[in-house]
């Protein structure tokens, strides 16, 4: 693997870690595509680092189970206005 890839990897596991970032603003500050944070996350951080991608592996799931609670938010702003 090309070493520019395995320093994005870390840099954005790193960021989600420390932010408890979801996959859709970590690529946002990274100027990627979710496709490859997750890609990234998923397949390329296993390899690299085992438990970095535990640990991220647990927030991607927390997030997943709170999506739902997020999108009734967000159209909740949408339609009252604020």
């Amino acid at each position: 693997m090309y070493s520019y890839i395995e320093e994005r990897v870390l840099l954005v596991a790193q960021y989600i870690i420390e932010h408890k970032a979801t996959v859709r603003s970590a690529a946002k500050v990274f100027n990627v595509s979710k496709s490859t944070v997750h890609k990234d996350m998923v397949e390329r951080l296993a390899k690299i680092a085992p438990p970095m991608a535990k640990e991220v592996r647990q927030i991607l799931e927390h997030n997943k189970e709170e999506r739902h609670i997020r999108g009734g938010m967000a159209t909740y702003r949408k339609y009252k206005g604020a």
